[in-house]
């Protein structure tokens, strides 16, 4: 199969049943996204297919084949960090830092979300775009745990790249 991983196209042979994190884990050695529980839960292997956000865990990965992957790897530029990754960093946005790679691109997810105008479950006018408001973000940032509680860090991370 091949598959579009930040910006370069990538063929892989692999096992029907193989994940896409596992694929950019084991065969393409791209390891920001972490395994966390495997189930979907916690958020730590989030990743972007095709601009959405997606818990790379429970996909199998010949179902992106011909699509575009962006994993933490590909969020900032080649001399730079994104602005996003700048504010996790300013923030202190992470403790032990193992969820940051899975929060920075379901953040990066959601940003893109809010410019398209897609509401969250605490929207509360559906006619005009989201405030971006600290209820907002973490409404929007709930699939992603992180076990050293820095969540009031990342909401400020966020809010802070948001305006940017």
């Amino acid at each position: 199969m091949t598959v579009e991983v930040n910006g370069v196209s990538r063929g892989v042979t692999l096992d029907n049943r193989t994940t896409l994190l596992d694929t950019l884990r084991e065969h393409l050695d791209l390891t920001g996204a972490k395994k966390g529980c495997d189930h979907g839960q916690c958020g730590s292997c989030t990743v972007l297919l095709d601009g959405r956000r997606v818990k790379s865990c429970l996909i199998f990965a010949v179902t992106v084949d011909g699509r575009s992957v962006v994993t933490v790897e590909g969020l900032a530029g080649p001399d730079e960090l994104s602005p996003l990754q700048a504010a996790f960093i300013a923030h202190d946005a992470f403790q032990c830092g193992y969820c940051t790679p899975g929060q920075l691109c379901s953040a990066r997810g959601m940003l893109d979300e809010v410019s398209r105008g897609w509401p969250s479950a605490v929207t509360g006018d559906l006619s005009t775009p989201a405030a971006l408001t600290d209820a907002e973000i973490r409404e929007r940032m709930a699939g992603n745990l992180c076990r050293c509680a820095a969540y009031p860090h990342i909401v400020a991370a966020v809010r802070e790249a948001a305006s940017s």
